[in-house]
């Protein structure tokens, strides 16, 4: 995680619950600059890591390309909240559809331009998700995906 992002620590505690109520241990390292970042991949080699989670943070998905590569080398599948990821040949990204979340904004945009106030306005949260599975990167890793995670996919890059 990017401890400078003002939703880390939520982020954390979220995938700390998630993690716990899997059984799983979670290791948390913490990345802001390059440097930090190749870092935290050593230190996820060193300790064994088995999958990585990064955050929902501009500075990781700037810089999905370099990410990629530091997963591929670490041989670390690693999972993203957006598309790009996966298409710059990560392995998996889970996420709410940014097109959307950008519609449901100018939605609110609109509704303010007509002349109401935005603390009037309901609070919404996107309801469409999507999957996306790179299933090139996971020959690679030698993760075989289960058909019926494939047939949950919104999208598979092959």
């Amino acid at each position: 995680m990017n401890p400078s992002h003002p939703n880390s620590n939520n982020e954390m505690e979220a995938a700390k619950t998630a993690a716990n109520a899997l059984g799983k241990e979670m290791l948390v390292l913490n990345a802001s600059s390059d440097r930090e970042l190749d870092a935290a991949f050593a230190t996820m080699a060193q300790q064994q890591v088995r999958a990585l989670l990064f955050g929902s943070d501009t500075f990781f998905v700037d810089r999905r390309d370099y990410f990629v590569s530091l997963a591929a080398h670490y041989r670390i599948p690693a999972m993203s909240h957006v598309r790009e990821y996966v298409q710059a040949g990560g392995l998996i990204a889970y996420g709410n559809r940014v097109a959307d979340m950008y519609r449901l904004v100018g939605i609110y945009v609109g509704r303010i331009l007509k002349g109401e106030k935005p603390a009037d306005l309901p609070v919404q949260e996107s309801t469409k998700f999507e999957l996306v599975i790179n299933l090139k990167t996971a020959k690679a890793f030698g993760i075989e995906i289960p058909i019926s995670m494939q047939l949950l996919a919104d999208e598979m890059i092959e």
